[in-house]
């Protein structure tokens, strides 16, 4: 009986993740070069990323613009890119060089946001009183652990850790 759930259910997430990748179909090579980027395939992908998230929010902060500006401002950008990218990606790209290596990365690519979509909405529908009360009691309880010197003991205990381990990394390149 559990099986036939099973089943039914990867039946579900197989015939929703085809959806996504029909969907996604003109966002391929973008995909796959932002699953390389997150991913840290290159050694100045993390420090490029640090730049492009820093950069965004110096926009942000030297626009300083209102709610209402800066939400237009962001479904207009996914508009415009949504229209763009399908027709600006194969050029960029080269379609004609998409392989089966390529269309099973983008297949797993879909699958995953499917299975975390679905997760994060499993977590949303039965676990969101729980988050709400561990993010109440946290900060309520804040203050206090800030005034006894608690945060400060496990900082520096957590200080202590990080520097023994660089000076045993340290000696193990001596």
């Amino acid at each position: 009986m559990v099986a036939e759930g099973d089943n039914h259910s990867t039946n579900l997430l197989a015939a929703e993740a085809a959806s996504l990748e029909e969907q996604l179909q003109g966002w391929g090579e973008v995909m796959l070069m932002a699953d390389k980027v997150l991913r840290w395939e290159r050694a100045w992908f993390p420090p490029a990323i640090i730049c492009v998230v820093s950069l965004v929010f110096l926009i942000i902060y030297y626009l300083d613009p209102s709610v209402v500006s800066g939400v237009s401002c962001f479904v207009m950008f996914l508009y415009l890119a949504d229209y763009l990218v399908p027709i600006v990606a194969p050029r960029i790209f080269g379609s004609n060089k998409w392989t089966t290596e390529q269309q099973q990365k983008f297949h797993d690519i879909c699958s995953n946001l499917v299975k975390t979509r679905c997760r994060t909405v499993g977590w949303w529908k039965f676990h969101n009183l729980l988050l709400t009360y561990l993010i109440v009691t946290s900060l309520l309880l804040l203050p206090g652990l800030n005034q006894h010197g608690i945060i400060l003991k496990y900082i520096g205990m957590a200080k202590r850790a990080i520097n023994k381990l660089l000076e045993q990394k340290e000696k193990k390149n001596e």
